[in-house]
């Protein structure tokens, strides 16, 4: 499947893609802090383009359990100048990691292709659709809800959620082939959840492209006796090479490189080897 964004082309299916987390936020869980400086968050960029990152996902607000809610003015201004440099300097696909659609809006003008929605594309109205179909964009919806209680099982609820989903992009003028959806690692699930979803992604291939993003996950650490979100990387691999063989088709990580290596063996295996 080839998805065309802005001016980037994404193909999917040929091998797993890698995109790289850039948070230029004070608080997310993992990396909070790390990239708050331009001049870093950019020299990021391009060492994880260097890694093997085929995107770069940037987020301006962290979204981890208990998170604080930012302006929308401090989101822009914590995002916008790193896309714009990256945009310039970097020949990278960029993600917005965003819910808010004036931010993703703001984005696209300044150099973003996809837009990262954790609420895929449920927090608005269709606010978010319109501004993906305005600029015919690629939307990478994830699944999510507050609150870990589900009435029913949890592969059919989110089926469920990617049926409203879709609906609101049509409604408002998105084709669902724009639409890569998440899972949601993380988000609305606890540990037994979260193990639950990873087993069985395999029955949402049919829905759409996947995108999984476990990486540096609190289960993950809490599987590997509570060690600190840095020392996940063994445990994130893990997901990856259970991702693919479970259909994933790009992986958003923090630790690029050493995912990257994982990913050319597992789609050597998977996905069969090419000379």
């Amino acid at each position: 499947m080839i998805l065309h964004s802005q001016n980037k082309t994404i193909e999917l299916g040929k091998r797993t893609l890698i995109m790289g987390i850039l948070n230029v936020t004070t608080d997310s869980f993992s990396d909070g802090g790390d990239y708050t400086d331009i001049d870093l968050a950019v020299e990021r960029a391009k060492e994880m383009v260097k890694e093997g990152a085929d995107i770069i996902d940037v987020g301006g607000m962290s979204t981890r359990p208990g998170h604080e809610e930012i302006s929308i003015e401090l989101e822009l201004e914590r995002v916008i100048p790193v896309i714009k440099r990256i945009s310039k300097e970097v020949d990278t696909i960029i993600s917005i990691d965003t819910y808010r659609y004036e931010v993703a809006e703001e984005a696209i003008k300044n150099g973003a292709h996809i837009i990262n929605d954790v609420w895929g594309l449920q927090f608005d109205n269709g606010e978010m659709a319109k501004i993906a179909s305005k600029y015919n964009t690629v939307v990478i919806a994830m699944h999510n809800q507050n609150g870990t209680e589900y009435k029913e099982d949890i592969m059919l609820s989110m089926r469920k959620f990617f049926n409203k989903t879709f609906e609101i992009a049509e409604k408002n003028g998105l084709s669902k082939d724009k639409i890569i959806i998440d899972p949601g690692i993380g988000f609305g699930k606890d540990i037994k959840l979260n193990l639950e979803v990873l087993h069985r992604m395999n029955e949402i291939r049919d829905i759409g492209p996947i995108l999984l993003g476990a990486s540096r996950k609190r289960f993950i650490g809490t599987l590997l006796n509570n060690l600190p979100p840095k020392e996940r990387t063994e445990g994130t691999i893990a997901t990856t090479i259970a991702g693919i063989e479970r259909g994933a088709d790009i992986v958003r990580v923090h630790d690029v490189l050493q995912n990257k290596r994982a990913v050319l063996v597992a789609d050597a295996i998977i996905r069969g080897y090419k000379d």
